[in-house]
């Protein structure tokens, strides 16, 4: 399908390709990953036809279509979501339409919300509806700039699924690890100005990287140890007349020897950021919270707390009240009634995605930072910033002109530079690389305050997690440990009980339930539940059904198919609202 051979390219001055050679044919799945400046977006670009090369050669299939999904900035227009979605030659075509239907509701859109503007949209929501239109389209290649970024872990476990049967070639960069071993067969690495291919998950990339990298380390060494007994016999010899021909033929082996280079080993950053003041064992808890959004009842006595230490990862159903949360604990939004209780010596942070209004536009972006609030040494924030993709002269640039992944970076860099003793972040690893997800990984494993984060990256909430909160309509169940174990006891639990209910976990080290509805209500808001997971199943049946090959070559079974989703949606969101009246 496309074919790379030879490339050069250099931009900005730097040469990012010498050499590059790659082939990628129908249904390859590749993750394209490399340190950030090292030519991904460069690469992505000539495949569109964006860029050409300096020398090489860059060939495609004859009518191959390429689809591409930038990280951010989504078109923006007053066309509908299912419009935007759907293109318009495509617009009179029933079976198109019900495709549209189901990868809309896949990627979390409800029905109420196909007829909404995309101009009224979030980004990240526009996103998503930009995301559906090129799944609804199937061009031959997928280029995918970070497509988990605006996802939940629903959509995203939706998405997996649905590229996985795609028809198409996939190439994508993501700092995911888990969706790339869940999705790619492969990762193209682009190292030492080439690119090269990997045939397995992310852990087998790291491992052989590494394992070459020890290689041709010791293949150095060795020629060093040559070069250096070749120089000290020119040195002995080539001064004596007995032995200065053998000195000048030595020179000339020496000359001809083709040198081993090491390529700049990428530096792994690792940072301790200043500790937070100890704080008491409670440090804050929601007593009988209420919340509602209009009509919408999102919490209803709710009870919470937070212990001193505890790192906990909130997940649920896109919707269930995980932000919602995280802004009543961080004081941002007001509730109905109820109380929040903050501890004693107890400062609060808070990390969100959407930074508008908090820098002054005229610092530069070192200056924001060393405003933080602690006096931190100059060297240690820009250490700091350099790890959240601000390296070099960019810490000059100001903080006006920065893109919204740029001031979530910064926003997130000045957090940890006076860090509170309660982080509430919510989905930090967004517009980060994976060098900065690690490097972020490792401060908020060591920091020794307490956390509470919501993310749809799983690698990261498996190696952050102490405990996990599961939001699920407005009730809030306790795990100790991270996702992987939370996972495993919702799939032995229903395995064992596959009509019933999810029940209040028990643990040794929690013995108070976190909250429970009135007595009275219990038995109607299970019954809800199982019916509403029921629905949620036969949404996702119906779903599938629709990528099922060659059912659209029956229009009438593709037809039902969508009405039967119209009604499933329709009685679902009955069913909610009554759960939550």
């Amino acid at each position: 399908m496309i074919t790379l051979r030879n490339v050069h390219k250099s931009f900005g001055g730097r040469t990012l390709f010498d050499g590059a050679s790659l082939q990628i044919n129908e249904r390859d799945r590749f993750a394209l990953v490399g340190p950030n400046g090292a030519g991904k977006s460069t690469l992505l670009k000539m495949l569109l036809g964006q860029m050409e090369p300096d020398a090489g050669d860059l060939t495609m299939r004859r009518g191959l279509v390429a689809g591409y999904l930038p990280q951010e900035n989504a078109p923006v227009s007053d066309e509908t979501v299912l419009d935007r979605a759907l293109p318009e030659e495509l617009r009179h075509d029933d079976r198109a339409a019900a495709n549209a239907k189901a990868v809309l509701m896949g990627l979390g859109f409800k029905t109420a919300d196909f007829e909404r503007p995309v101009s009224a949209l979030s980004g990240g929501w526009a996103m998503r509806a930009a995301l559906a239109r090129l799944l609804v389209l199937k061009p031959d290649a997928l280029l995918l700039d970070e497509p988990t970024n605006h996802l939940d872990i629903d959509s995203l476990f939706w998405l997996e699924k649905h590229l996985k049967s795609y028809p198409g070639a996939i190439l994508l960069i993501s700092h995911d690890r888990a969706f790339i071993n869940s999705v790619c067969r492969a990762v193209v690495s682009v190292q030492d100005r080439t690119l090269k291919v990997y045939r397995g998950d992310y852990e087998f990339y790291l491992r052989e990287q590494a394992a070459e990298f020890e290689r041709l380390e010791s293949a150095w060494k060795r020629q060093q140890e040559e070069i250096a007994k070749m120089r000290e016999f020119i040195d002995r010899n080539r001064a004596r007349a007995s032995t200065a021909a053998r000195a000048q033929s030595m020179i000339k082996r020496l000359e001809k020897l083709e040198r081993i280079e090491l390529p700049p080993r990428a530096k792994e950053v690792k940072i301790r950021f200043p500790q937070p003041k100890r704080t008491g064992l409670r440090v804050l808890s929601l007593r009988r919270v209420f919340k509602s959004y209009g009509e919408t009842k999102v919490y209803q006595g709710l009870d919470f707390e937070i212990e001193r230490g505890w790192k906990m990862a909130f997940v649920g159903h896109n919707g269930a009240g995980k932000s919602t949360l995280l802004k009543i604990l961080a004081g941002e939004i007001p509730f109905d009634a109820g109380e929040r209780i903050v501890g004693n010596d107890v400062k609060v942070g808070y990390f969100s995605q959407h930074r508008e209004g908090r820098f002054d536009p005229e610092k530069t972006v070192l200056q924001e930072a060393l405003g933080a609030g602690r006096m931190n040494p100059e060297l240690l924030v820009r250490t700091v910033l350099g790890s959240f993709l601000f390296p070099g002269d960019s810490v000059h640039k100001k903080a006006g002109v920065l893109s919204g992944g740029e001031k979530s970076r910064l926003a997130l860099a000045k957090l940890l530079l006076d860090p509170p003793n309660v982080l509430l972040m919510d989905e930090p690893t967004t517009h980060l690389d994976m060098a900065s997800v690690d490097a972020l990984l490792g401060a908020l494993k060591d920091f020794e305050g307490s956390i509470c984060c919501i993310s749809h990256d799983l690698y990261f909430l498996n190696a952050l997690a102490t405990h996990v909160v599961h939001v699920d309509s407005g009730r809030i169940s306790l795990y100790p440990g991270n996702y992987e174990y939370f996972k495993s006891r919702q799939k032995a639990w229903h395995e064992e009980n596959p009509q019933a209910p999810e029940p209040e976990p028990t643990t040794p080290d929690v013995s108070r339930p976190f909250l429970t509805d009135a007595k009275h209500q219990a038995r109607r808001q299970a019954k809800l539940k199982e019916e509403i997971e029921a629905l949620h199943a036969r949404l996702e049946s119906l779903a599938a059904r629709l990528s099922e090959p060659g059912l659209y070559e029956d229009y009438a079974k593709v037809r039902a198919i969508g009405d039967d989703m119209e009604k499933v949606q329709e009685l679902l969101q009955s069913k909610e609202a009554q759960r939550d009246s």
